[in-house]
């Protein structure tokens, strides 16, 4: 059985749907350490951000790749991320494609188990898409 490091919610499904519709299928998703962007899992149009060769490849969620810092990745590599959705103030300070709608991704986590871990370790970094 494969464990995925990166799920989302019914309801982070249900807008990252909103936003292919509105956006079209070349979008993808980035979760960083800190400060300016947020530290929220930020949904981008393919090549408004760059990749750097220390950022990791987690997996898809809603068909749509899903990378996180490197540094920040040291520090989440013992839990799976579930990206959820919810309610936002419109125009909240959001780099994210889903500011406009009044929604936010958010990141929720569980720890994976010692099987799970040793599956993580066993299968590596994942290759870019």
């Amino acid at each position: 059985m494969s464990v995925d490091r990166v799920i989302a919610t019914p309801a982070g499904l249900a807008l990252i749907e909103q936003l292919l519709s509105k956006h079209g299928p070349r979008l993808m998703f980035y979760q960083s350490g800190g400060c300016c962007d947020n530290s929220a899992p930020n949904c981008y149009i393919e090549g408004e951000l760059t990749l750097s060769p220390s950022d990791v490849y987690l997996g898809s969620i809603g068909g749509l790749p899903f990378h996180m810092s490197g540094s920040q990745y040291d520090y989440w590599k013992h839990t799976q991320l579930i990206i959820d959705a919810l309610d936002a103030p419109l125009g909240s300070d959001n780099f994210s494609l889903e500011g406009p709608e009044g929604k936010a991704f958010l990141t929720r986590s569980r720890l994976f188990s010692d099987e799970e871990f040793a599956q993580i370790q066993a299968q590596g970094l994942l290759p870019r898409p």
